[in-house]
């Protein structure tokens, strides 16, 4: 279907864009780290299942996230079911009947208290390190209880990046009922919090010390944002130029024009050094709803790369820091000399 029949205007993006992620960015001779950034209620329109799927065959090394997608993807993990809903509901009717409606998806109120209270009982649990830390950390310790614990962990996002070691971050992590059960807990336990330092210093180490750097970037807002910062991030505080992404890929409903499309086109990232110039064939903007674009853009490759070694960035994060931590004191000495 792809390589036959989607041939002209955003179909022919699709396209294009299937043939860089397959022929380039998962092209086992260009070593591309791909992070893959999540915005929009995506978790909750069902795309956790394709994205577990893409992690176990190494094809996603990091990912972004609002705090919502993550939240919502738990509710998975725990067995609870989200329904087929129909978005001209009266939501009067809805709210005096303890549902929550995203668009045409209805969740009962008791599975988000029941999420909340699993929440709760876990950072409450004596064993759960009450200190600072980056988001990846309490998403991996997330993960990892949902493995041991939650009756079908095989479907959550969170749960499969921990089994994998995929580092999982949140741009906004205030903005979210994780964020949030966080925040009332430190009313209690103060040491316990986040450290939005951390999660800039991780992911600008991954793409400083990548051989190429590749964004599968699914929607806007802040997570795409926070990807693509990575690079100014180098060369305007660090002094440590990687020269922009290789590899860019946007599915998008937004367009320019409007300031709602975050960092803008291909072209405009350019100027602000997140994306090389020299690569500008390597970008793909694809305007399409990303719950159509999406499966078609992760079953192409599918059907035509075959699985890559996991780069297990997670276990690799904390090494990476240092090495960038390391390489920083060396040029400002430099500087000053």
């Amino acid at each position: 279907m792809v390589d036959n029949y989607f041939q002209a205007y955003n179909s022919a993006r699709l396209n294009e864009a299937c043939r860089l992620f397959a022929q380039k960015m998962l092209n086992p001779q260009h070593d591309v780290t791909i992070g893959l950034t999540l915005a929009g209620a995506m978790t909750p329109a069902g795309m956790s299942g394709i994205i577990v799927s893409m992690m176990e065959v190494g094809f996603i090394d990091f990912i972004i996230a609002t705090g919502a997608n993550l939240y919502h993807d738990i509710h998975f993990a725990l067995n609870y079911e989200l329904v087929k809903g129909d978005f001209q509901a009266d939501d009067t009717k809805l709210f005096d009947l303890d549902i929550v409606r995203i668009y045409d998806v209805f969740l009962e109120e008791k599975m988000l208290l029941g999420t909340d209270q699993y929440i709760r009982e876990l950072i409450e649990d004596a064993s759960f390190p009450k200190k600072e830390m980056s988001t990846s950390d309490l998403h991996y310790l997330i993960g990892k209880h949902l493995l041991k614990k939650s009756p079908t962990p095989e479907v959550s996002i969170l749960a499969q990046a921990a089994k994998h070691n995929v580092p999982v971050y949140t741009s906004s992590p205030g903005d979210s009922s994780l964020g949030m059960e966080i925040a009332r807990y430190s009313l209690e336990q103060p040491d316990l919090k986040f450290n939005p330092s951390l999660d800039v210093l991780e992911t600008t180490a991954f793409v400083a010390y990548a051989k190429e750097n590749g964004a599968i970037l699914v929607g806007g807002g802040s997570p795409k944002n926070f990807y693509m910062q990575t690079q100014p991030m180098l060369w305007q505080f660090l002094n440590m130029s990687r020269g922009g992404h290789d590899y860019f890929i946007q599915i998008t409903m937004d367009s320019p024009q409007w300031g709602g499309l975050s960092g803008a086109t291909p072209s405009e990232a350019v100027s602000w050094g997140k994306i090389n110039r020299e690569e500008l064939q390597n970008t793909v903007v694809v305007y399409s709803d990303s719950t159509i674009a999406v499966p078609i853009l992760f079953s192409y490759v599918f059907d035509n790369c075959n699985p890559r070694k996991k780069k297990e960035l997670f276990l690799k994060k904390d090494l990476l820091v240092e090495k960038l931590r390391k390489e920083y004191k060396k040029k400002k000495t430099e500087s000053y000399s």
